[in-house]
């Protein structure tokens, strides 16, 4: 999402398009975004090396103007879900710390596959305004640690894509959730993992948001493993689109389709 997750012209027209709305939100002040401590993952130092990612898809940063009032927080509180079971072992989202965490993402975000979407290369204070800009805004954005059985492996953004610039470029519905993620650790990739990691944090979002029908995600259509990965998850391609930064593929999993897909 920065990266992860406007030129208005160039998307391709999406299938769902009848059923676009426009949405209409009140443009107040929300209270900075809150949420219980969550269980601290082992320290950076205890995880054994950054490495290239599997799924990294592309940025996109907080919209312009006022934050959003929707309820007590944006995303439900994100950071008391708990874990997900997974073939893998149990896994679970843990908010970002900079002062913790910051190395950590620095190691990843500076390997040249990651750098080559994410493109966030660079001294630490690169990463850190990355990951700040969320932390400090209303909390449509929630940067996490993927921690899989106790091992912080991956980096994800969970985003509400309807209060996104990317809502300009396809039929956005209200409380469509958008995920960015990168996997960090290269024992991890080319197994199947983030197929297996993208499809239990989509249905975790859906089972945490009961106003959410669809989580999304946009990634760079280039970035084949990823785009292999959200469809061996379960999501559908709907659309390609074109980004300010990017010619992206619309992935959607559809809360009606889980059963199915």
């Amino acid at each position: 999402m920065q990266q992860p997750v406007d030129s208005s012209t160039g998307t391709t027209t999406d299938p769902d398009a009848d059923d676009t709305i426009d949405l209409h939100l009140p443009e107040e002040l929300v209270a900075a975004f809150t949420a219980p401590e969550s269980p601290d993952p082992p320290e950076p130092s205890d995880f054994i090396g950054p490495s290239s990612a599997s799924s990294p898809s592309g940025p996109s940063r907080p919209a312009d103007g006022p934050a959003l009032l929707d309820g007590p927080d944006l995303l439900d509180g994100l950071a008391g879900w708990g874990p997900v079971g997974t073939d893998a072992g149990p896994f679970q989202l843990v908010p970002v710390r900079l002062e913790r965490d910051l190395r950590l993402l620095v190691g990843w975000m500076n390997d040249p596959a990651v750098a080559a979407f994410w493109e966030l290369a660079g001294p630490a204070e690169t990463t850190a305004a990355h990951v700040r800009a969320q932390l400090d805004g209303d909390g449509r954005s929630v940067p996490c640690l993927g921690v899989l059985a106790g091992t912080p492996m991956s980096y994800w953004e969970v985003y509400r894509a309807d209060l996104d610039p990317v809502a300009r470029y396809y039929p956005a519905r209200p409380h469509d959730t958008g995920l960015h993620l990168l996997i960090g650790a290269v024992a991890q990739r080319g197994r199947g993992l983030g197929t297996a990691l993208l499809r239990a944090v989509a249905d975790h979002v859906l089972d945490h948001r009961p106003s959410c029908a669809r989580v999304v995600a946009e990634p760079d259509l280039r970035n084949t493993p990823s785009v292999a990965a959200f469809l061996g998850a379960g999501f559908r391609f709907a659309a390609e689109l074109e980004l300010p930064d990017k010619r992206a593929a619309l992935m959607i999993r559809d809360r009606s389709l889980c059963d199915v897909l």
